[in-house]
């Protein structure tokens, strides 16, 4: 079985972390490559997001409100793969704007998803369902994993089980 992560991830000031030189869903992104041998797919934004953390929080108000979140490069073909882990970090209650723009449209049918995010306390908000409602014909996995961006490093264990 192939498997892909496609995942949404910053660097620099994040909340309770301070300033990290890689993204707290990076490295869980990471962790399921490791285990899995997955191939992983980074989702970037074409207008970076500020590297202060006020700043960047009402850039991606402004982007969920606009659904304007254009990305660096798009993954077009997911046939090979069956099973997709879909990695974010929590924005307003979401994911990233720029997920959406990643998965719109992608072609879900009968591949496997399992969600996995970071944050700081929303635990897995609304994400569930709006991953549901973007990968239409998936088999979305209703056991999400939701790490804190704090405790990413010492999560490889919790991650693993998951798996």
């Amino acid at each position: 079985m192939k498997a892909l992560v496609i995942y949404f991830s910053r660097a620099d000031e994040n909340y309770a972390v301070g300033y990290i030189t890689k993204g707290n869903t990076e490295v869980i992104a990471e962790y399921i490559q490791e285990l899995t041998g997955a191939d992983l797919f980074k989702v970037e934004p074409k207008i970076p997001y500020a590297k202060d953390y006020n700043t960047c929080i009402e850039e991606a108000k402004v982007r969920q409100s606009t659904h304007n979140a254009p990305i660096l490069n798009e993954i077009s073909d997911i046939s090979e793969y069956d099973t997709i882990y879909i990695g974010a970090p929590i924005y307003w209650g979401t994911m990233p704007e720029e997920m959406f723009t990643a998965l719109s449209n992608l072609n879900f049918n009968g591949k496997n998803v399992k969600v996995f995010i970071t944050h700081e306390g929303s635990g897995l908000a609304n994400v569930l369902n709006d991953v549901k409602k973007i990968c239409t014909g998936a088999n979305v996995d209703n056991n999400g994993l939701a790490i804190r961006g704090s405790s990413v490093h010492n999560s490889k264990d919790i991650v693993e089980n998951w798996i």
